[in-house]
């Protein structure tokens, strides 16, 4: 505002100036000379302000009315609770999980040299883990490069379980096949067996069993009850039949257990020109006493075999097993007898070059004592090693018949085989993916009447190892090596007339080989490619070396095979 009074007073002494200046007298025209003369006013500047407006009212003071606000109010009627527990807090509902896609079965195929063909199938039904059933096919066959060097197995199973309120069932059917040739060869003379005979070993099998669960009554009473049985025959005239029957009763009392474990065991095998009725009863009463880390089961095992032949033994039954480490040392003991049950079933699982008409006879395990030490040194690391002492009379061997060498009889030593030997278990996981375990037997055999215990090696290592890459490659290696063993050539005929070998070895008659061990390296792979299909690849034999387990069987060299899995 200033500023604009200051312009308008400027601009009025300017025209005022220029006014003054025309109202100026001119001087007379006689005089000639002239004068010109400017005045400045200056004078302070006196503002003019308009009077305020003014109120003309005064407060009211004797106003003292205050202002009252209005409220609406609710009162709840509820009572009042004295209540200082804590009160149970509701959880929220979870919203149902997506069930996760369960892929319980397979099927499995691949090929490779030698004429390898593999063919394998699961099949499981439902996901209650209460009612569970399912079924199992395997082929597997394979072709070498000797005449008639082929083989091939074929496995059927079904088997169903049932987990009831109070016991739990199994059942099972089950049937092998095993096909082969007798292609074995003679290195010093290759113009034996130039046509080796074909041999088909069948196999059926029916088993279910009863089990009682566990019960934290400390007087619990638990059972269990099994039955098996079996038809067993071979290409030309070789049957055998069996049926075991196995109970097991323990009634506990604290920390006492008094138990009674039995067996009956009923078979005969048959062939063209023996007949041997083998039946076996065991009985087995104990006593065991758990405490404080503590576990001793005291007992008899009393043997009945009756049939071809009788005789009634008893054995001590002893076991100890002493925690010193909790999870981390167990020192552990045995002293134990037993008659061992020989069958031609298990005779060929072991050799299925077999010869006709072999005779069956039971091992007596007169004593055997055994001991050691097992536990865990953290997670992922187990161990267990054991030595044991056994005293064997009437100990299967296998020999090579004088008049088909390919072949093999069974022989016993009729004296007593004394067997020390030392086993050791080893197990290392180092994480998820990576695992490795290892078994190691070490035996020494001190043959009875015999100069030595044929085809036992006195060494035998297995491992395993596993490797997992990512979740799509996991690769696995294993290796298994065995010692030198010994074999039996004759010489002349040792048969008896009645076709049975003599109690006592004629060792001038005899020679005795050498079976060079072996070591055979194995490798496989496997990528999945997706939730559904997986490849694999399997070598065996990387070494290739020409080794035998029983003279005159050299097994495969080198083999290769892969193929695919599908999961559905």
């Amino acid at each position: 505002m200033t500023l604009h009074k200051t312009t308008y007073l400027t601009l009025a002494l300017v025209f005022g100036a220029t006014y003054l200046s025309a109202q100026e007298v001119k001087p007379p025209e006689k005089t000639e000379k002239t004068v010109s003369e400017e005045i400045e006013i200056v004078r302070p500047y006196k503002p003019v302000l308009a009077e305020a407006v003014k109120l003309r009212r005064s407060p009211d003071l004797d106003n003292i009315k205050t202002y009252k606000a209005k409220f609406n109010y609710q009162i709840t009627d509820r009572k009042l609770e004295l209540n200082t527990d804590i009160q149970k807090l509701q959880a929220q509902k979870v919203a149902d999980e997506r069930k996760t896609e369960l892929l319980n079965n397979y099927a499995k195929g691949g090929f490779g040299n030698l004429g390898t063909f593999l063919a394998e199938a699961y099949v499981g039904m439902g996901q209650d883990p209460a009612l569970q059933a399912g079924a199992f096919f395997r082929h597997f066959g394979q072709s070498g490069k000797l005449n008639k060097q082929d083989e091939n197995r074929q496995q059927l199973s079904v088997f169903a379980r049932s987990i009831g309120d109070r016991a739990t069932l199994n059942g099972k059917l089950n049937y092998q096949r095993h096909g082969l040739y007798f292609y074995g060869i003679n290195e010093n003379d290759l113009s034996l067996n130039p046509n080796p005979e074909r041999q088909v070993l069948n196999f059926f099998e029916v088993e279910g069993e009863a089990i009682s669960k566990f019960s934290p009554d400390p007087d619990a009473l638990s059972y269990a009850a099994k039955v098996n049985g079996y038809l067993f025959n071979d290409r030309f005239s070789a049957k055998e039949n069996s049926l075991t029957l196995t109970g097991y009763l323990n009634k506990r009392i604290r920390t006492f257990n008094l138990g009674l474990a039995a067996s009956a065991e009923l078979g005969s095998t048959k062939d063209r020109n023996t007949s041997v009725s083998n039946n076996l009863l065991r009985v087995n009463p104990y006593i065991k006493i758990q405490a404080g880390g503590v576990k001793i089961i005291a007992g008899a095992n009393i043997a009945q075999e009756f049939g071809t032949s009788t005789s009634t033994r008893i054995f001590p039954a002893v076991t100890a097993d002493f925690t010193l480490i909790e999870d981390f040392l167990q020192v552990f003991g045995e002293v134990k007898g037993d008659v061992n049950r020989n069958t031609l079933k298990d005779l060929t699982d072991e050799n299925p070059f077999l010869n006709n008409n072999i005779f069956i006879k039971n091992s007596v395990e007169k004593l055997s004592i055994s001991g050691g030490i097992k536990g865990t040194g953290g997670p992922g690391f187990g161990y267990k090693a054991r030595f044991y002492s056994k005293q064997i009379t009437d100990m299967p061997l296998f020999v090579n018949n004088f008049a088909s060498f390919n072949k093999f009889d069974v022989i016993y030593d009729f004296g007593t085989t004394k067997i020390i030997g030392l086993e050791g278990e080893l197990s290392v996981q180092v994480s998820d993916n990576l695992k490795w375990t290892g078994k190691l037997n070490m035996e020494e055999y001190d043959a009875g009447a015999e100069r030595e215990s044929y085809f036992k090696p006195q060494m035998r290592l297995s491992s395993n190892f596993m490797y997992v890459f990512n979740k799509k490659f996991t690769f696995d290696a294993s290796v298994a090596i065995q010692d030198d063993s010994k074999a039996k050539v004759f010489s002349v005929n040792p048969l008896n007339p009645d076709g049975t070998y003599p109690a006592t070895p004629d060792f001038a008659n005899e020679t005795v080989v050498t079976v060079k061990g072996f070591v055979d390296l194995g490798l496989g792979a496997n990528y999945k490619i997706n939730n559904k299909f997986s490849a694999f690849a399997k070598a065996n034999n990387i070494l290739n070396t020409n080794y035998s387990r029983f003279l005159y069987y050299r097994l495969n060299g080198f083999n290769i095979f892969g193929g695919l899995t599908y999961s559905f």
